[in-house]
């Protein structure tokens, strides 16, 4: 390789013997300058003589993780916490700003690295998952011990909605047209007040729900 042609991305990383996504740390970092604005490379001598020592330099700088998905991050957290974390657990955790997104990889999000290995908060982990994980309406009837027409009344209203959409049995892919709702936001409206949760459950099956006088969203918003 001449001096003229110097490094590409690729190149470079191979040449110090780090993976791309170190090194684009370390160019955050300022520990490698940017490229030549003109040819997008960089001179051999980018690479000082002290290649171990650099590569220190910049492991320490970038951390041991990558950027990940939910999926890859729950396992991660999951086998350092020593507590199982679900990828909902992780998405509730970004909900809450302990992992920001720092990109997409075919429309899914990919969470910081660094934060994923400074995070230590076992038990903010184990609440998150908890509070993160994704129901169905029928899971969710279930869960609040309703019938799912009662369910279908909150949802009316607008005591409830949505948290995320997920993928039905019918559903082509790429479309996603199940509603899925957050165990999080059913606690909350356990806890709330108004509701009469012992007369919605004393209803027997076949009887009008004590939801069904209440208004629904559009008229309770512009009661406001």
């Amino acid at each position: 390789m001449s001096r003229r042609s110097g490094y590409g991305p690729i190149q470079l990383a191979t040449a110090v013997g780090l993976p791309q996504w170190q090194i684009r740390r370390a160019l955050d970092a300022g520990l490698i300058p940017p490229p030549d604005p003109v040819t997008g490379r960089w001179p051999e001598d980018v690479i000082p003589a002290g290649l171990e020592e650099f590569r220190d330099q910049i492991r320490a700088a970038a951390g041991s993780v990558p950027d990940v998905g939910a999926a890859r991050a729950a396992q991660l957290l999951s086998a350092r916490l020593g507590a199982v974390v679900t990828p909902d657990g992780v998405r509730e955790l970004a909900r809450r700003g302990q992992f920001p997104v720092t990109g997409y990889y075919k429309d899914y999000p990919l969470y910081d690295g660094q934060a994923l290995e400074s995070f230590t908060d076992v038990t903010a982990a184990v609440e998150a998952t908890w509070a993160g994980q994704m129901r169905t309406a029928a899971s969710s009837a279930a869960y609040l011990r309703i019938r799912r027409a009662d369910f279908d009344h909150l949802t009316r209203t607008g005591l409830l909605a949505p948290a995320d959409w997920g993928q039905g049995a019918w559903d082509r892919r790429g479309t996603f047209r199940v509603p899925l709702y957050r165990t999080g936001d059913l606690d909350t409206l356990l806890t709330g007040p108004a509701i009469p949760w012992d007369q919605i459950r004393a209803t027997p099956p076949g009887r009008r729900s004590p939801l069904t006088a209440w208004p629904d969203a559009a008229t309770r918003k512009g009661r406001r």
